[in-house]
């Protein structure tokens, strides 16, 4: 016990995006051009909703786009370990979409699966949203931050500054874009909300950008029931080509919400005191594979999945794994029908500011590591519904995480999944 808590695993996630003008555009030396002032609070208002009150269109919005940019990226990256935040993608992505009119809004909507709510009810949802999941547990630590960085000398709407600053308690600050160290302010921000784990975001800023969106998650909480390291002990992982790997496999037996199908076993492992937060790992049985349950990964298996959780005993054995992801949203997202916005002769965002502008890079970034003590994240495997087979609840289970598996880490309270990926190989 002496030293769990400091030697619990941490995930911190960054996603920005980056507001690019049409075609080159210089500031201008007037200084009667409103540019908005640096505000390091966010505005409170009367508006801002209860902690309680989280829409449910707003859930279903989320783990639809979750899974539906999962896809969208597993893509690009077949066959690779793969973690990423769709919630922070999804918060930077909202902020942006007030600025958004006409068949760009109609784009976001599609693509954030939003297409249900107003605008004010999703800046409605997503504050009472961000304000529970900031208190989860009196044991685990979940920060989400906002920040909007504007480049000086162009003329943004008060009016959307406002709303992310009172619905999303966004970080307003006016920027010199021409400043080499500009992009070293922007950095330390992210390096102080992400706690040092993630330590520069931004390269360069480039002659025609004018606004960075940032969203960051850090989350650190322990297991409710640690792993004992004297437990844990090498074992061949199976890679997907039929090559085996020694790893560390930690173990522990235990009671778990527990689920099986004929192609999967998946368990749920709670963090904190009160379980709120867990980790969904879904394992593929030796006849199915990772590929066929990412075929069967639908919003509505995923809805039907969750409600087969049952209290089981047995024992669990899962690998140790670090990972860092770095990856363009671009292509991913244009999958998923926001095109427009990122196209300079159709994008427009008039909420935003009177300049023409367009949406020029998303990118997120995100690191993880699990061991015994703590961990962020849920595993996954292939599972089709439909060809259920379950062995009797009395009957203790056995689940050895060793080949390739998915996971997510959701919120039991509000049922949005927070953190998704997949390892193929725990040491790549």
């Amino acid at each position: 016990m002496m030293n769990q808590r400091s030697r619990v695993s941490t995930i911190a996630l960054v996603c920005f995006v980056f507001l690019g003008l049409v075609g080159c555009w210089k500031a201008p030396d007037n200084s009667a051009i409103a540019s908005p002032q640096p505000t390091l609070s966010p505005v409170a208002s009367p508006m801002t909703p209860r902690a309680e009150t989280i829409n449910p269109k707003l859930v279903e919005a989320s783990n639809r786009f979750s899974l539906n940019l999962f896809s969208a990226i597993r893509k690009q990256a077949a066959d690779q370990n793969l973690f990423l935040s769709p919630a922070s993608v999804a918060f930077a992505l909202s902020m942006t979409y007030n600025g958004a009119t006409g068949e760009t809004q109609k784009a976001m909507e599609t693509a954030l699966a939003i297409q249900s709510m107003s605008v004010e009810e999703l800046n409605q949802a997503n504050a009472a949203l961000k304000t529970s999941l900031e208190n989860p547990d009196k044991l685990v630590e979940l920060v989400i931050a906002n920040s909007l960085w504007a480049r000086k000398g162009v003329p943004f709407d008060a009016s959307f500054l406002q709303t992310n600053q009172q619905f999303y308690g966004a970080e307003v600050t006016t920027l010199d874009f021409g400043d080499r160290n500009a992009p070293t302010q922007i950095n330390a921000w992210v390096n102080q909300s992400t706690k040092g784990k993630i330590r520069q975001i931004v390269d360069q800023l480039n002659p025609t950008d004018v606004m960075v969106l940032i969203n960051t998650l850090y989350f650190k909480g322990p297991w409710s029931d640690p792993f004992q390291p004297e437990a844990t002990q090498d074992a061949p992982f199976y890679l997907a080509g039929g090559k085996q790997k020694p790893h560390p496999l930690m173990s522990r037996g235990g009671r778990y919400p527990y689920f099986e199908t004929a192609d999967f076993q998946a368990i749920s492992l709670p963090y904190g005191n009160n379980g709120r937060l867990s980790m969904l790992v879904f394992l593929p049985k030796a006849k199915s594979n990772l590929v066929a349950f990412e075929q069967s990964l639908t919003p509505e298996n995923w809805q039907a999945w969750m409600k087969q959780f049952q209290s089981r005993q047995g024992m669990i054995k899962l690998p140790r794994f670090k990972q860092q992801t770095s990856v363009e949203l671009n292509t991913a997202l244009s999958a998923l029908g926001m095109g427009v916005a990122f196209d300079p002769e159709r994008a427009t965002f008039a909420k935003l500011s009177s300049v023409s502008t367009h949406i020029d890079q998303v990118q997120h970034a995100a690191v993880i590591s699990v061991d015994e003590a703590g961990t962020e994240a849920a595993a996954s495997t292939a599972v089709r519904m439909g060809v259920t087979s379950a062995p009797p609840p009395s009957e203790p289970f056995t689940m050895t995480v060793d080949r390739p598996f998915w996971f997510a880490i959701r919120d039991g309270k509000t049922g949005v999944v927070l953190f998704l990926g997949t390892i193929s190989d725990p040491q790549a």
